[in-house]
């Protein structure tokens, strides 16, 4: 497993996904931290500083569209990178997540080698060798 010193804050309410998130991402060797709510990555965000944000779109107490406006508007949070997901994989849906600052934009169930591929390229990680 690679070493990284790159932390990840994932958001995600359903937790079959997040376990798959955290298995894939673990993995990698990044540092993860996992919370449910919108609310919860708000303030999870006033004291941490992650590499890449996993955020859900759908999530209880604030939209993962209002988390993502929340990290562009917050300097400190400048350079922050943001990958959102969907089960709603609408056009519609994809145009405003990166509208309001995302850096890419995958749809449930999602291909665990675009996953990764995606994550790696965000983080300038070396992306992993494919069998």
């Amino acid at each position: 497993m690679p070493d990284t010193d790159k932390s990840i804050l994932l958001v995600e309410d359903e937790d079959n996904i997040a376990l798959a998130l955290e298995v894939i991402i673990g993995r990698r060797g990044f540092d993860t931290t996992r919370v449910v709510t919108g609310q919860e990555a708000i303030d999870t965000l006033a004291t941490d500083r992650p590499d890449l944000v996993v955020l859900d779109v759908m999530l209880p107490e604030r939209s993962g569209f209002e988390v993502c406006q929340h990290i562009r508007d917050t300097d400190r949070l400048s350079g922050v990178k943001v990958l959102m997901i969907s089960a709603t994989g609408s056009d519609m849906t994809r145009r405003k997540g990166l509208e309001l600052g995302a850096d890419a934009f995958l749809t449930k169930p999602f291909d665990t080698r675009e996953l990764t591929d995606t994550i790696c390229a965000l983080l300038a990680e070396p992306e992993p060798r494919h069998a």
